[in-house]
């Protein structure tokens, strides 16, 4: 079937996508009992994270082969397109839903336990010196003396980081649409090393909030909800990382053509989404 045919292209039958369910079922049992104490767990959740790598490079390894052998038309693009916007967007409601919780948290739990909006002081049911105020004061004896990330230093750095990475990603685009493969190779590739820096940054942040400001995950409120957001998103600058390499292998191999680049326009979506996040989360997090 050729590009120009009209009607649309139907896969095989694909064991792949029952590969992936099963992965992110040992994914989740591994993170969840891991979580909860369990340390066969962190084992289970390396099984999933390989199954699912397993997935990823022979799924994706096969979707390369047909679109490269000229069996995709337009209506299978508009598909591709249609899929890579539902799929951010369920990405988007993944991260309001955390957004949400520390909303919750700061903007109504926090003053409700202090007695701010139900008329009753709940504060004297906690312990002596409890104030409403975030991030929460509990006694150094239960959760022990911590400090907050501020927003300097580190994080601020990373910021600058992803920021001139949308932009260099932007570049390598628009050199790709001008047919300047020498820019586009350039730009692309300092793209997915502006993001595996940024991620490199995060772990150097995570072992300074462990060993010196004592900011762990079981920190709280404060520390589940700071550790949950910045590890989900470095997780997924981690993804994208990844594939902006696999989008840069294609590249190198003569890959993609002016009017025909769905597989890097994917990617690049995906990269600009995980930058709107760490804004958005640079300021709720780190700032107020």
């Amino acid at each position: 079937m050729s590009h120009a045919d009209e009607r649309y292209y139907v896969p095989h039958d694909s064991h792949w996508p029952i590969v992936g369910s099963i992965g992110l079922l040992f994914l989740m049992v591994g993170v969840s009992t891991w979580l909860n104490g369990a340390d066969m767990g962190f084992w289970v959740m390396l099984g999933g994270v390989a199954v699912i790598v397993a997935m990823m490079i022979g799924w994706f390894g096969t979707v390369i082969g047909e679109s490269q052998g000229g069996l995709y038309n337009g209506q299978v693009d508009k598909s591709f397109r249609m899929g890579m916007f539902w799929f951010i967007f369920s990405e988007v409601m993944f991260f309001c839903a955390f957004f949400g919780a520390l909303f919750y948290a700061r903007n109504m739990s926090i003053p409700w336990l202090g007695g701010e909006s139900n008329n009753f002081f709940t504060n004297l049911l906690l312990w002596t010196g409890y104030e409403s105020t975030w991030p929460t004061n509990g006694p150094a004896e239960v959760g022990g003396d911590f400090e907050t990330m501020g927003p300097f230093g580190l994080p601020l750095i990373n910021t600058a980081i992803l920021l001139t990475s949308s932009v260099t990603i932007t570049i390598a685009h628009h050199a790709l649409i001008a047919g300047q493969r020498k820019i586009l190779t350039t730009f692309l590739a300092l793209t997915f090393l502006l993001g595996f820096i940024f991620v490199y940054l995060q772990g150097v942040e995570y072992i300074h909030a462990y060993q010196d400001l004592n900011l762990k995950l079981t920190t709280g409120i404060y520390g589940s909800t700071f550790f949950m957001l910045t590890g989900f998103h470095g997780m997924h600058v981690s993804i994208g990382a990844i594939m902006l390499f696999i989008i840069w292998l294609r590249v190198v191999k003569g890959h993609f053509t002016p009017d025909k680049h769905f597989g890097f326009e994917a990617v690049a979506w995906y990269w600009h989404f995980v930058d709107v996040v760490w804004v958005g989360l640079y300021v709720f997090v780190y700032w107020m």
